[in-house]
């Protein structure tokens, strides 16, 4: 039973992370370097977790870091779990529900995405304030986990509002130029055709990637304060479309990934 590997994942890692551990960490890709800013006191591979999954995808080291930044206590996960990898709903969003039962009340999600808005340019970097899921499922569906939360979970604020006016006042102070908008979550592996792009930016979406909405969902459902950052590693904007590969995507986020990293180790540290 799915819960009982959950409760056994987290009984062996609580063990190990720090006592009072209350935040956690997805990194995308391309976007592992905020580790560098963790004064690391375990690093446990994904293979030694009952039950955990393991990072297939070029970029995402597959490392649960147990540490801290600025002194308080954080576990992340460098590299995540994606849909298309063959894994299921219940298998992509696992960590989440291990992290609810060691204790996590807040959590940081990132990824590299495809930019919608005609206002935004490569590199910049998106604090996201709502989704739309294109997953064509949900990590819900299924008997519900009471243990975790209800039935039919509320998701009006999905993003926590108090941590996007902390991280927007971050980003003013140290002239970071942060934009903000919705995510839109597609299965992959394929990046999207032109036509694709252009729908999802009918529907109101202002970047597009592969990850993230399960987790958020999840983490939501857990009643979890959630804060997520999208970096725009390309563009789906008509006449600014160009041939992308994975190679190019871990490439631009690796170069702006200094600008999230601060945002989020300042979120960490004052908020």
């Amino acid at each position: 039973m799915i819960l009982d590997e959950i409760k056994e994942a987290a009984a062996y890692l609580q063990s190990r992370v720090i006592d009072g551990t209350s935040v956690g960490i997805i990194l995308g890709t391309g976007l592992g370097g905020l580790v560098n800013e963790i004064e690391i006191a375990d690093s446990i591979d994904y293979h030694e977790i009952p039950h955990f999954p393991v990072s297939t995808v070029q970029g995402h080291s597959g490392r649960l870091i147990v540490g801290r930044i600025g002194g308080v206590p954080v576990i992340a996960m460098q590299g995540r779990f994606h849909y298309y990898e063959g894994y299921t709903m219940q298998q992509v969003t696992f960590p989440a529900r291990v992290m609810k039962l060691i204790g996590i009340k807040t959590l940081f999600v990132s990824n590299a995405s495809g930019g919608l808005n005609p206002g935004f340019k490569v590199g910049d970097v998106m604090v996201i304030t709502d989704h739309i899921n294109m997953f064509g499922t949900n990590p819900l569906i299924g008997p519900n986990m009471d243990e975790f939360g209800p039935r039919f979970p509320d998701m009006s604020e999905t993003y926590s509002k108090r941590l996007i006016k902390k991280a927007l006042e971050i980003g003013e102070a140290e002239g970071l130029n942060l934009k903000t908008g919705t995510y839109v979550g597609t299965t992959g592996p394929t990046f999207e055709t032109p036509a694709e792009y252009k729908m999802f930016r009918t529907l109101g979406g202002d970047a597009v990637g592969m990850s993230t909405v399960p987790e958020v969902i999840v983490a939501h459902h857990s009643g979890m304060e959630v804060f997520g950052v999208s970096i725009i590693t390309d563009s789906g904007v008509p006449g600014e479309i160009v041939e992308v590969s994975h190679e190019e995507v871990q490439k631009v986020a690796a170069a702006a990934e200094p600008r999230m990293t601060r945002v989020i180790k300042c979120l960490v540290t004052c908020a």
